[in-house]
């Protein structure tokens, strides 16, 4: 019998399947023994990828619902690409739809923030402009202008305290969080991508920055829904995030 990809992949990810049929060791002898050692090899090294890629997730499962859960999670999605920091794209949606785990309504947005700033992590490269570029323009041209916002900037929203929940499992002494929705900006100044709390409109801010909006057009999109807005709070922890890469 010819063993296809598939088979080898299936057996490979749940051992309740058997061991290919023709499949054999560098002997030319059946590959039970060494398929199972290396079939438990794979599901490790994968457990073990996902913990460090969502250690959040992990502390809040604790590790051993965490390596169950996981074991169910990498039977039937295998990682996208190569590489291994790819992997866990579609976890957050696996977790929302896991029954026994439907009591912990944030923990998907949570795998969702963690993957973000993985992805922020492994973005391109890219060079901020001069701070004093945006007080060249007079105030009609800068309200006019696009703005091109790094490779690396993720924008997570949430009805959820996510912020605060990741704080306070990977932070000491962060206080409790609190009972709110909360918008992460991840931004990465330098090397090491980090988490920002937003304040009110600033999500809406960014969102409408990435669409293409000018910058006029994207606070004006703003005070709609957000009075309150900080434009101010806004460019300035864009600024500060070596977030803005160029103007136009």
């Amino acid at each position: 019998m010819t063993v296809t990809q598939k088979h080898f992949r299936d057996a490979i990810l749940d051992a309740a399947h058997p061991v290919p049929d023709g499949l054999v060791d560098g002997a030319g002898r059946p590959a039970g023994r060494r398929f199972s050692v290396y079939r438990n090899n794979v599901a490790v090294g994968l457990t073990d990828a996902l913990a460090a890629s969502f250690p959040v997730i992990e502390k809040l499962l604790g590790a051993q619902n965490f390596k169950g859960v996981i074991g169910i999670y990498l039977r039937q999605s295998l990682p996208p690409t190569p590489l291994i920091p790819d992997y866990g794209l579609d976890l957050a949606e696996f977790l929302a739809d896991f029954p026994q785990l439907s009591h912990i309504g944030y923990l998907a947005d949570i795998a969702r923030l963690e993957y973000a700033l993985r992805q922020s992590y492994n973005a391109a490269d890219s060079t901020a402009i001069d701070p004093d570029a945006l007080q060249s323009l007079d105030p009609e041209a800068l309200m006019a202008a696009h703005f091109t916002l790094a490779p690396s900037l993720r924008l997570i929203r949430s009805p959820w305290p996510i912020h605060a929940i990741w704080q306070m499992n990977m932070q000491e002494n962060a206080p409790a969080p609190p009972a709110v929705a909360q918008d992460v900006l991840i931004t990465r100044p330098e090397f090491d991508p980090a988490p920002h709390l937003l304040g009110t409109g600033a999500a809406t801010f960014i969102t409408a920055l990435k669409q293409g909006q000018t910058l006029g057009e994207a606070h004006a999109t703003t005070a709609l829904s957000a009075p309150e807005f900080d434009l101010s709070a806004a460019l300035g922890l864009l600024l500060a995030g070596n977030c803005i890469t160029d103007i136009r």
